[in-house]
C-alpha cells in the first residue's frame, strides 16, 4: 500500500462491446502525486486476450492509438507484449517527458482513434466478463509501479448467433424418450444465449441415429453427434470429458465458477476437471478449487475432479496434469514463483520423479495424471506407469501425434487423451480465437460403467477412454482372443488362443475418410469406406506440423493455389476457425489463404468442374508443389518437410461421403516379442480425427 496518492483510471465508453469487433475506447488517467517528467504509467492486459496489437504509426490501419496530456507534459507510448508480470503480460507503457505531470492533470489514450480512417481496435475475440485496464504507476521515476486500487473494466459479449451445434447423448435406449440441445454461436465460437433444450419421444428401433436441432428465431440448425439406440444400454457406457482447462484465478479469464457452469450447462459435458498452473495456485484458490469441484460434482449427471497443473520446465518433468479421486488431496508445486509471499503449507516436488513419488504416497484421495504438451512439453524420459495414465495427444495448443509416438517407442502403456487446456473458461467448446493456439479444443471419451468419480477413475486406470480432436464420434474397438475372451481398449493382454481378431466399429460425426490400425510405430492396416473407382471430382489439401515441441511452434503456411485445363466449382474449409481469414477463391482457378499450424492439420476440399483434367501450382512458405490431377489417387500425395510432422498434402475423394458408421475384422498377425500395442486413428471427412487407447498385446 502506498502512501502516495496514486490517481485514478477511468475508461469511456464503459457499456459492453461485442467480442471481435471494432471499438473505440478512451482511457484516462488523472494524476493524484505529481509525477515526475520521466515517471511511467504502465496500463497491463492479460496474456491470453487477443485483441488486436494497439499501434501508434498508421492512422488508417487497425488498432491504430493517439496519447495526449494536458499541461506541457510529452507522452511517449511504448508496447510490449511481455512487460508486465503473469498472467497480465501485455502491456503498454506511457513515459512522461519535458515537463511533470501536476496533481489533477491527465494523460489520455485514446484506443482505437477513427479520425485518420483506421476501424478501430479490434476486441478480444472472446466473451469476458471483466476485461481489465490494469494501472500501474511510477510517480517518482525508480521504475517501481504502484498498482491503482482500482482499474476501470470493460464488459465483452458475444455477437449475433452465426451457426449452431447441436449436442444429444451417445447412447439411448429404444423406446424412451431424451432430451438434446441445441446452441447458437456467434462466428468466433461465443455462446450467444443459454442452449436451447429440446425432447425427442426416442426410437422404436435400434441403430445409428442423429437429430437436428432448429431455432425458430433465427432459423439457423444443425445435425447433432451420431447416437447409438440399443435395447438395453451396455454395461460400459460412453461418457464425454474435457479434464484440462483454467480460469482467470491463474493464467485465464472468466471465474472457476463459470468455467464449471459452461461444462455442465453450455458443452454438456460428463466429466470436467480444472488445471491451474501450480506457481500460480495459491494454498486460498487450492482450497476453492476443492470446494467448487465439490459443490458441481453431481454423481450420475455430472462428475468434476480437483486437480492443478504441475507446470515444471521441460528438463525436470515438464507440465502434467495431477487430479484427485475426490477432495483434500495435497497440491505439490513445481516452484511458488507467483504464490502470495511464496508460503504455503505444502511441500514442494521440484522434478518429476519427486511429483510421482508423491502422488503415490496420496492413498486418500488417491491421485492420477496426464503428460501434457503446452507451454512446457512433458519430458518423457520421466514417467511412471502408477500415476500416470495417459499421454495428451491433442488439445487447443495442437496435435502431438509425435508425443504419443515417443510415449510407444519408450515402452509405457499408457492411454490417449485430447483434452481442450482451454483458458476461456469454456471447456468442452473451446476455439482458437485469433490466438497462436492452433485447433479447436479436444474431448475425450471416458467408458466406465457408471458416471460417478469411483467408476470412472477406475475406466482411466485401465487406460478405457479414446481421444478426438472435438468430434463426439461413437468407437468401439475390441480384441476377440479366440476362446471367448474380448479384450477392449487399454486392456492389456497376457495369454489368448489363436490369432486374435481386431473389431471396429465406428459412427462418426462427421464421414469417415479412413480409419489406420497400428502395432505400435507400425501401420500394419487401413480401412477406406470406398475404392480408387470411387474416386471423383473432390480434392483434399492439408498442411500439418509444429516448428519446435515448445511454446513457439507456429509454422506459417501462407500460400495459394493455382489450376488450370479444369475449374474450381466451391471449396470448403478444414480447420480454419478464425473468420478474419478465410480460404479465399480469388476466381475459377486460384485460391489464396493465409494459415498458420501448431501441429493440427488445416486446409481445404476443393471441388473440380470435372474429373478427368487439372494441373495444379502450391506455393506457400514452407514448399512448392506442381502436380496433376492423374497423380492423385487413394494414398496421399506427400511433400515431407521432416521434424515434428511438418508436411503439404494432397488427395482425392468421392464426390460424396455417406456418412454412414463403418465397421470392419481383420486378424492381428506378426507380433512382435513383448508389447504389441494396437490401436486406431480414424480421419474424417472434415478433419476431426480419432484415437483409440491402445490394447497392450504381450507375446
Amino acid at each position: 500500500m502506498s502512501h502516495f496518492d496514486l490517481g485514478k483510471a477511468e475508461i469511456s465508453p464503459n457499456t459492453p462491446v461485442v467480442a471481435g469487433s471494432f471499438a473505440t475506447i478512451t482511457y484516462t488517467y488523472t494524476a493524484g502525486h505529481p509525477m515526475d517528467y520521466a515517471g511511467y504509467i504502465k496500463i497491463t492486459f492479460r496474456n491470453m486476450e487477443d485483441f488486436g496489437q494497439p499501434q501508434f504509426d498508421n492512422p488508417k490501419a487497425p488498432n491504430y492509438c493517439t496519447v495526449k496530456a494536458t499541461g506541457g507534459s510529452r507522452v511517449i507510448p511504448r508496447w510490449d507484449p511481455k512487460g508486465g508480470v503473469r498472467p497480465s503480460n501485455k502491456a503498454l507503457f506511457l513515459i512522461i517527458r519535458d515537463q511533470y505531470l501536476d496533481r489533477g492533470e491527465q494523460v489520455q489514450v485514446v484506443f482505437g482513434d477513427t479520425s485518420g480512417g483506421s476501424p478501430g481496435w479490434r476486441m478480444p475475440t472472446f466473451c469476458i466478463s471483466q476485461f481489465r485496464f490494469t494501472t500501474f504507476v511510477d510517480p517518482i521515476a525508480n521504475y517501481l509501479f504502484k498498482e491503482l486500487p482500482e482499474s476501470p473494466t470493460l464488459s465483452i459479449i458475444a455477437g449475433e448467433p452465426a451457426r449452431a451445434v447441436c449436442t444429444a447423448p451417445s447412447e439411448v435406449q429404444t423406446g424412451k424418450p431424451f432430451d438434446y440441445h441445441l446452441r447458437l454461436e456467434d462466428r468466433w465460437g461465443n455462446p450467444t444465449g443459454s442452449p436451447l433444450k429440446f425432447t425427442h419421444p426416442g426410437w422404436t428401433a435400434p441403430g445409428n441415429y442423429t437429430v437436428e436441432g432448429i431455432d425458430q428465431s433465427t432459423g439457423l440448425s444443425a445435425q447433432s453427434n451420431p447416437i447409438d439406440v440399443v435395447n438395453e444400454l451396455p454395461a460400459v457406457r460412453k461418457f464425454w470429458a474435457d479434464f484440462h482447462g483454467q480460469s482467470g484465478e491463474t493464467i485465464g479469464t472468466n471465474t472457476i465458477e463459470d468455467y464449471f457452469r459452461f461444462g455442465r450447462d453450455i458443452s454438456h459435458l460428463d466429466i470436467i476437471g480444472h488445471q491451474g498452473n501450480d506457481f500460480q495456485v495459491s494454498d486460498e484458490f487450492w482450497q476453492k478449487v476443492n470446494e467448487t469441484t465439490k459443490a458441481f460434482y453431481e454423481p450420475g449427471k455430472f462428475v468434476t475432479f480437483p486437480g492443478y497443473e504441475w507446470s515444471a520446465n521441460t528438463p525436470v518433468g515438464g507440465d502434467r496434469n495431477v487430479y484427485f479421486t475426490s477432495e483434500g488431496g495435497r497440491i505439490s508445486r513445481s516452484s511458488r514463483d507467483l504464490v502470495p509471499n511464496g508460503e504455503s503449507l505444502y511441500e514442494d516436488s521440484m522434478d518429476a520423479e519427486s511429483l510421482f513419488k508423491t502422488l503415490k504416497a496420496q492413498k486418500n484421495p488417491e491421485a492420477f495424471n496426464f503428460a501434457h504438451v503446452g507451454g512446457r512439453y512433458a519430458d518423457l524420459r520421466f514417467h511412471d506407469g502408477d500415476v500416470e495414465a495417459a499421454v495428451e495427444v491433442h488439445s487447443a495448443w495442437g496435435t502431438f501425434e509425435w508425443f504419443l509416438r515417443e510415449a510407444l517407442e519408450r515402452g509405457y502403456r499408457v492411454g490417449f487423451v485430447a483434452n481442450s487446456d482451454g483458458h476461456k473458461a469454456d471447456p468442452g467448446a473451446a476455439y482458437p480465437g485469433d490466438s497462436k493456439f492452433g485447433a479447436q479444443g479436444g474431448l475425450t471419451c471416458v467408458l466406465a460403467e457408471k458416471l460417478d468419480r469411483e467408476s470412472v477413475y477406475q475406466a482411466i486406470k485401465a487406460r478405457h477412454f479414446y481421444a478426438t480432436t472435438g468430434g463426439r464420434a461413437l468407437l468401439d474397438m475390441s480384441l476377440d482372443l479366440g476362446d471367448g475372451r474380448f479384450a477392449m481398449m487399454g486392456d492389456i493382454v497376457e495369454d489368448w488362443a489363436g490369432e486374435p481378431l481386431l473389431k471396429v466399429r465406428l459412427a462418426g460425426s462427421a464421414p469417415i475418410e479412413r480409419v489406420d490400425v497400428f502395432n505400435g510405430l507400425d501401420l500394419i492396416h487401413t480401412y477406406r469406406p470406398y475404392e480408387e473407382k470411387n474416386l471423383g471430382r473432390r480434392v483434399k489439401v492439408l498442411w500439418n506440423g509444429a516448428r519446435v515441441r515448445g511454446q513457439d511452434r507456429v509454422v506459417n503456411w501462407d500460400g495459394n493455389l493455382k489450376v488450370s485445363g479444369n475449374r474450381i466449382v466451391s471449396v470448403a474449409a478444414i480447420n480454419t476457425l478464425n473468420p478474419e481469414h478465410p480460404i479465399r477463391q480469388l476466381d475459377e482457378s486460384t485460391l489464396a489463404w493465409e494459415s498458420f499450424s501448431t501441429g493440427a492439420a488445416k486446409g481445404f476440399i476443393l471441388t473440380l468442374e470435372n474429373q478427368e483434367n487439372g494441373q495444379f501450382n502450391i506455393e506457400t512458405k514452407q514448399v512448392k508443389a506442381e502436380f496433376e490431377l492423374d497423380d492423385l489417387g487413394l494414398e496421399p500425395k506427400v511433400w515431407d518437410l521432416g521434424f515434428l510432422d511438418k508436411s503439404l498434402q494432397v488427395y482425392r475423394l468421392p464426390d460424396t461421403l455417406d456418412g454412414q458408421p463403418v465397421e470392419f475384422l481383420i486378424p492381428v498377425t506378426d507380433l512382435k516379442k513383448g508389447d504389441n500395442p494396437i490401436h486406431i486413428r480414424a480421419t474424417q471427412e472434415d478433419g476431426c480425427l480419432i484415437w483409440s487407447s491402445p490394447i497392450y498385446l504381450v507375446k
